[in-house]
């Protein structure tokens, strides 16, 4: 049982990693607007860029030196604000390993300027050691959300042994950079409005044909429910097809995020979908921590229009 779930941990960490280099849409092609059935007009965002280009953030940011986390006999601290030109902006990271046995260092989440973002980061350091790693920030995702100057960075760490028992998990920290003065929190939140109940707004922003894997339907979402949400979709179908979305986040409260629902080439191509015109889907919204349903939405249709 303990091999699978190591599998299934290994599995999941590479998709995650993936997505947060080619997921949230491409930069290349023209998107398609969001809109309700029927409307004339598109709801905005069409132009927006939201993918994978190699621009990168502003090198600006630097950070004075923070311990993070000392906890347990784990100690992290951030030492210094770096930019890589493939992975992008990211902090770098002094973890000390003081107790009696070997652990791997994670994250259970990271927020940036108050929107989710999909961290790199994973350090396995022996009992008595020490190793200096960087928690890398998604370029792509920062992108997405309109983010060009990181001002604050919220983490919340966890740590487990070769028996996936966790030593302390959700450990918060929160870090200023620089910039903090100038850090923009102007949401970015144009689109069509697809769902607003339960503390929970979902918007659609985009709907770009040419992703990495297929079709990314591009969401911005906020959380002022208070309670950390969870997000799925159900009873998905396109052009009255039905699919299967690759689709699900987790959204703190108080905070923001911008996420691909992703249909793959081939489900479009096994349903002969050379268009995505009109899309029909349920949001199942929970809360993150008990899994209790907060809501499912009615049926929720709206259609993708190319911008003239």
């Amino acid at each position: 049982m303990k091999k699978r779930t190591n599998l299934l941990a290994l599995v999941l960490s590479i998709t995650a990693i993936t997505f947060a280099l080619f997921g949230c849409s491409s930069d290349t092609g023209q998107k398609k607007s969001i809109a309700a059935p029927g409307s004339a007009t598109e709801a905005g965002g069409g132009a927006e860029s939201s993918g994978t280009g190699t621009d990168q953030i502003s090198a600006d940011e630097s950070i004075n030196e923070q311990v993070l986390v000392d906890q347990d006999g784990i100690k992290i601290t951030a030492t210094e604000y770096v930019t890589d030109s493939i992975w992008g902006d990211g902090i770098k990271l002094l973890v000390e390993n003081n107790s009696a046995k070997d652990y791997t260092i994670g994250c259970d989440a990271l927020i940036v300027n108050d929107y989710m973002i999909t961290d790199l980061f994973s350090a396995d350091v022996a009992a008595g050691k020490k190793s200096n790693e960087v928690m890398y920030l998604s370029s792509t995702e920062l992108k997405a959300a309109g983010i060009d100057t990181v001002g604050q960075i919220e983490m919340y760490f966890h740590a487990y042994d070769s028996n996936w028992d966790n030593l302390f998990k959700n450990v918060y920290s929160k870090l200023e950079t620089s910039e903090f003065a100038n850090m923009d929190t102007t949401p970015n939140d144009e689109g069509q409005e697809l769902y607003n109940a339960n503390g929970v707004r979902i918007v659609g922003k985009t709907v770009d044909e040419n992703s990495f894997w297929g079709t990314a339907i591009l969401l911005y979402i906020e959380n002022t429910s208070g309670q950390n949400v969870g997000i799925n979709v159900d009873n998905m179908s396109i052009n009255g097809y039905m699919m299967t979305p690759l689709f699900s986040t987790t959204v703190y409260d108080g905070k923001k995020s911008i996420d691909d629902i992703t249909i793959m080439s081939s489900d479009l191509e096994a349903n002969g979908i050379t268009s995505v015109d009109q899309v029909e889907l349920k949001f199942h919204i929970y809360n993150a921590e008990s899994y209790d349903t907060i809501a499912d939405s009615d049926a929720i249709t709206f259609t993708a229009k190319k911008n003239n």
